[in-house]
């Protein structure tokens, strides 16, 4: 299901670490995105599934490359959260990508296609996913929840376990 972050997830993010890389509007993007995402995880032991992110971020960049017009370059940012991870992709068209927020019922890929699963994957494997209108353009995001029984990144909070009734 994609949705809005809160505002508490953001007045935390405030505190977090993060990363703002600048890609090129072409198809390297997409390794350069996911050698960020592999290493800046590794170095940091962070709290989400890399493999997870390096998947949906490669996801986010293609469609931004493909789907946007410009020679401007590609912005992802990556953020730390105490609760798992959100990766953002940042271009300058201002037009909201289809179907990720609402998937329309034609949206179905086609089976014989290599292209149109994209936003599904992202809807599928991340926790909240959705876009928000920038000053140069819009955001596409999506963020992961913490896994299971890893430590959190430094300067991260640990993450609550969930209270339990004895």
């Amino acid at each position: 299901m994609c949705k809005a972050p809160s505002t508490a997830d953001s007045a935390a993010a405030a505190n977090t670490p993060s990363w703002r890389l600048a890609l090129p509007h072409t198809a390297a993007a997409v390794p350069l995105a996911r050698a960020l995402i592999r290493t800046a995880f590794a170095d940091l032991g962070t709290v989400a599934d890399s493999d997870t992110a390096e998947l949906l971020t490669a996801e986010l960049v293609a469609n931004a490359v493909e789907h946007t017009a410009g020679q401007g370059p590609i912005q992802l940012v990556v953020e730390l959260l105490p609760t798992g991870c959100q990766v953002e992709v940042h271009d300058h068209d201002p037009a909201p990508p289809g179907g990720l927020s609402d998937p329309l019922p034609e949206s179905e890929p086609d089976p014989w296609q290599e292209h149109g699963r994209g936003l599904l994957l992202i809807r599928a494997l991340s926790s909240a996913c959705g876009h928000r209108p920038t000053p140069h353009g819009k955001a596409v995001w999506f963020t992961l929840p913490a896994a299971p029984g890893t430590a959190a990144a430094p300067g991260v909070p640990a993450p609550r376990p969930p209270h339990t009734e004895s």
